[in-house]
Parts: structure tokens; C-alpha cells; sequence
């Protein structure tokens, strides 16, 4: 049984082409980048390029760049630096929508005095920019930092992240989005973009785990977040993950070619026509963001009445891979945050399946899916819905 992949929010397979930079600098590119000597320098030359990759992919400046573990510890780097870098303000602004990567940095912070205010949303999972605004007018001396994401994992809903940072400068208060879910699917222009900090993750873009970076605008002041050596500009120690960084800007040379051709239209049109089919094949089932700007690869289903842990488990033996939400939160039988949040009904939250396609996903493996999804989900019906 063929496997089909729909789970590409969790994450992605490492393109070809990035698996044979990684292999090569496995074997051949071993040597220290702060060594002094040719084989240190010349591994310091590729470590260069990279960046300079992810840079263009950014549309921002080599030393704008900092390089990390992957777009947790970014995260934390962007939330807790900012704090640390303002003392005299200590509130920052969220929303129930974010990643558990912001959402429980903020939480954390929260306990330890800083106020933690919540951006309201409306039912298709889009901040509320009136309520942003009166928060803003409010306390802007106050606040430390805004982080609203700019891709909803669970969902795909885009929020206005123009807008949001053009706020945030009118009000003189730092903005940092978490676009984990947008760098590498969609056009980034940090030269245009009213963005203070934004961080992303490889593996997203099929890129390798392990790796991924925090833009950092020009004049935006972090301390340093891991002393020891004097590594991404003394901001972050320790000896850099030469094979990771260079995968990483394979995998971002790879993705701002593909961005240039029609296939971010094909694979929505095919995203489209998937969530539709379901919705006039299976009864009581409606889209989580329905009506929202959203990501191309994304579709949330909510399957009212039942339960998405029956679902996937279901479905993964018959050779779909799905998500019922945030992989991070895997295991969880709570119902999604970000779909509370929204205001979803228990029923409606407790059966909702994340289906997330990637460059990589053609129409027939989406047509089979299909097939699986209709006819199991409608047996669970007849087995678990009363009449």
C-alpha cells in the first residue's frame, strides 16, 4: 500500500537536491567556519552563500540574518530578546491563534510579571484589527511586542500582516510574526514589509529539521541569546550546523525558483477542489477559515459528530497521512486551541482533520485520498452517528 502524504504543515521531504549539498558537506565540508585555516575558510565561503540564498528568498540582508536551530528557538529569541531588550515595557500583545511555539513563550512570561494581552479574532480565524488598534492606543508605551503569525498552521488562514505592522509603527511598538508556515510557500518582501522580526524553519520548505533563522531588521536591538563564541554575530555561540545551513539554502534557492511558476495555482485549484468534493460528498462537514485568505496547501474539515482521532487513525490505515491539528500537540485529546479560539462548537472542533499538500503532491494521489476519505468517513457514520 502506497503511502499519500498529507501532512506537509508538519513537515516536508528534503528535495533531492538538498540531500546531495548535505551529503557533500558531510564528507567534504567538516572543517570549522571559525577555523583560520583554507578548509575552514572555504567552508566559511559556502556557509556565506547559503545565507546569501535565504536572504534572497527574504528579500533582505545577509547580516539581517540569524541563524538558528529551527523556528522554535527563533521564537523565543524574537519574544523573550525583545522583553529583555525593553525593560521599561512589560506587556506584550498575542493572539489564541498562534503556534504553541508563541502562544505558551507568552504564557511563560506571563507568570513571570509581564502582562500578556490577547488579540481578539473573528469566526474565520483573522485578527481583529480594531481590537489590535485600541490595544495599541492604549498602552503603546507599555508594550514590549506584538507577535501575530503570519500563516495559521492548523488552518492556513493568512493574516494581515501589512496592516498589522503598519499599526504597530504608527504606534512606535515592535512587530514580530511568526511566518513557520508562509517562508518558502509564498512571496517574502522584507524590504517592503512593515516587519521587525520574523522567523521560519526549513523544514517547512523541504528543507532538513533542525534549522531555520530569525530575520532581524536593521536597528532592532536583541541581547545575546546563547554565549560561548562568536557566531551569528555574537548573538548566538556555538560551532554552526554546516550541513543544515547549506541544505537550508538549497532548499531556499529551490523554493523562490518554484514560487516564480504556475504550480502555487495548480496545487490551490487542486486544494479547492478536494475540500469541495468532501463537502458535497459527506454530510455535516464544513472548512475551518472558509471565507479567509488562506495558504494554497491548507485545508481544516470539520467532520461534525465525530471524532478526528477515529478519523486519522482510520484513515492511516488505509494509507493517507493526516493531522488533526498542530503536530507539536499530537497525543492531545483536547480540542484545538486556535479552533476554540475561533469559536467553534465542541462538535465541530472535536472532528476537525487537517489535510496540508506540499510541491510535491500530484492530482492522483489527491484523487485517491478522495476516495479513502469519502468512504471511510461515511462508514463512521453509519457506525457512530445515531439516525
Amino acid at each position: 500500500m502506497s503511502t499519500i502524504y498529507l501532512d506537509s504543515n508538519a513537515t516536508t521531504r528534503p528535495a533531492d537536491e538538498v540531500i546531495a549539498v548535505m551529503d557533500v558537506a558531510m564528507r567534504e565540508l567538516w572543517a570549522n567556519p571559525s577555523s583560520v585555516h583554507r578548509p575552514g575558510q572555504a567552508v566559511r565561503a559556502k556557509l556565506d552563500l547559503a545565507r546569501e540564498e535565504i536572504a534572497k528568498l527574504l528579500n533582505c540582508k545577509r547580516n539581517e540574518l540569524l541563524l538558528t536551530s529551527g523556528g522554535t528557538e527563533a521564537v523565543n529569541m524574537a519574544m523573550r530578546g525583545s522583553r529583555a531588550a525593553q525593560p521599561t515595557r512589560n506587556v506584550i500583545l498575542t493572539s489564541k491563534l498562534e503556534h504553541s511555539a508563541v502562544r505558551e513563550t507568552a504564557e511563560t512570561l506571563g507568570r513571570s510579571g509581564v502582562e500578556v494581552l490577547w488579540v481578539q479574532c473573528d469566526g474565520s480565524g483573522v485578527i481583529d484589527l480594531n481590537h489590535l488598534e485600541t490595544l495599541l492606543r492604549q498602552q503603546a508605551d507599555e508594550i514590549a511586542l506584538v507577535s501575530i503569525m503570519w500563516a495559521n498552521n492548523e488552518t492556513g488562514v493568512l493574516q494581515p500582516v501589512a496592516e498589522i505592522g503598519k499599526l504597530c509603527r504608527e504606534h512606535g511598538v515592535r512587530f514580530h510574526t511568526d511566518a513557520t508556515q508562509y517562508v518558502g510557500k509564498m512571496p517574502a518582501d522584507m524590504e517592503e514589509l512593515p516587519v521587525d522580526l520574523l522567523n521560519f524553519a526549513a523544514h517547512k520548505f523541504h528543507g532538513p529539521k533542525g534549522v531555520g533563522g530569525l530575520y532581524i531588521r536593521k536597528g532592532v536591538k536583541l541581547p545575546t541569546f546563547i554565549s560561548g563564541g562568536p557566531q551569528e554575530r555574537q548573538r548566538r555561540g556555538g560551532t554552526e550546523n554546516v550541513a543544515g545551513i547549506l541544505g537550508m539554502g538549497e532548499a531556499a534557492r529551490l523554493a523562490r525558483l518554484w514560487m516564480t511558476t504556475d504550480e502555487p495555482a495548480r496545487l490551490a485549484a487542486a486544494r479547492d477542489r478536494f475540500e469541495q468534493r468532501i463537502l458535497d460528498s459527506v454530510e455535516e462537514t464544513s472548512v475551518n477559515g472558509h471565507g479567509a485568505p488562506r495558504l494554497w496547501n491548507t485545508t481544516n474539515i470539520a467532520f461534525h459528530k465525530l471524532e478526528a482521532e477515529t478519523i486519522l487513525l482510520l484513515l492511516s490505515e488505509r494509507g493517507v497521512c493526516a493531522s488533526g491539528g498542530a503536530a507539536c500537540s499530537s497525543g492531545s485529546l483536547e480540542p484545538s486551541p486556535v479552533l476554540k479560539a475561533m469559536g467553534l462548537p465542541p462538535e465541530a472542533a472535536h472532528g476537525s482533520v487537517r489535510f496540508s499538500v506540499s510541491r510535491e503532491t500530484t492530482d492522483e494521489e489527491l484523487d485517491r485520498a478522495l476516495e479513502i476519505v469519502i468512504a471511510g468517513v461515511g462508514n463512521l457514520k453509519k457506525l457512530m452517528v445515531p439516525a
